[in-house]
């Protein structure tokens, strides 16, 4: 019953989501008002499948992350996430866990920023959302490449170009914020597996972890490798939303400048089709 419940709640909620409201365009005939289930799919990073069969109640037993990224697409209030988690037969995650909640605030202030590549992230650097230019100068994330922490010591093929400086830089920031958000959500499963992969796999994870190490990000030029419209050197700042401990990267070039003029060719372009789809629902 419960699951019945989700799908059914899935498909109502859809409906209220107007394209332009999730930053998709609204042009073309629409039969329902609200998002299609390829947009809602898009936004949440499943499949149209997967999305159709929870719809219809043939999906059974949604797991937290799924349930939270639909919820974060459809764009629910606290109450809604909590209701949305009971009806897939989930307890909403506690004050002991990582937020993972984006208040409309902060959708409202992405869907202005359609010429800055900007993604939000949770207090462990999961990727929780990000808007097309973003992912056009990244490429896409799915998996464990969406967490931060786990591509900067386990991870490849990243286009960000680090010298040995940055790249201690990154590293030592990256422990000592999930250090932090560790003490903070004490009862997160999802952070201790994290963390427990990353000392297993990596030596220097496992060696800035034992040493106590503290640090924190600052702003910062990166140069990203891209493959279309070549590199790019942009300033990228970190900001932190009080109370939730979500991370905002933002993107930005050097007005008049070359860099500049590629991010310009970059939003025409837009994110390039994946040869292959390697997520799964």
């Amino acid at each position: 019953m419960a699951t019945t419940d989700f799908g059914r709640t899935v498909r109502r909620w859809r409906d209220r989501v107007a394209p332009e409201a999730a930053g998709l365009p609204s042009a073309g005939h629409r039969r329902a008002p609200g998002l299609r289930r390829e947009e809602l799919a898009m936004l949440a990073g499943i499949s149209v499948d997967y999305v159709t069969r929870l719809e219809q109640g043939r999906a059974r037993n949604p797991s937290e992350q799924v349930v939270e990224a639909l919820g974060r697409a459809l764009r629910v209030s606290p109450d809604e996430r909590e209701h949305l988690f009971r009806t897939a037969g989930l307890v909403p995650p506690g004050r002991g866990t990582v937020p993972a909640y984006i208040a409309p605030s902060v959708h409202r202030m992405l869907d202005r920023l359609t010429a800055t590549p900007v993604a939000v992230s949770d207090a462990s650097w999961t990727l929780l959302l990000a808007n097309p230019l973003y992912t056009a100068l990244m490429g896409e994330r799915h998996g464990r490449q969406r967490n931060g922490a786990w591509r900067a010591f386990l991870g490849g093929n990243d286009r960000v170009r680090h010298t040995p400086e940055s790249r201690r830089a990154l590293e030592t920031a990256v422990t000592a914020d999930l250090r932090t958000a560790a003490g903070r959500y004490p009862a997160d499963q999802h952070l201790r597996r994290l963390i427990a992969e990353l000392r297993a796999g990596s030596a220097r994870f496992a060696e800035l972890w034992d040493a106590g190490t503290v640090g924190h990000h600052e702003a910062s030029r990166k140069t990203i490798d891209h493959p279309q419209v070549g590199p790019m050197t942009l300033d990228c700042d970190v900001l932190t939303v009080a109370g939730s401990d979500l991370r905002i990267m933002v993107y930005t070039a050097e007005p008049g400048t070359a860099d500049a003029q590629r991010l310009e060719l970059l939003a025409v372009l837009g994110p390039q089709p994946l040869i292959e789809n390697p997520h799964t629902s």
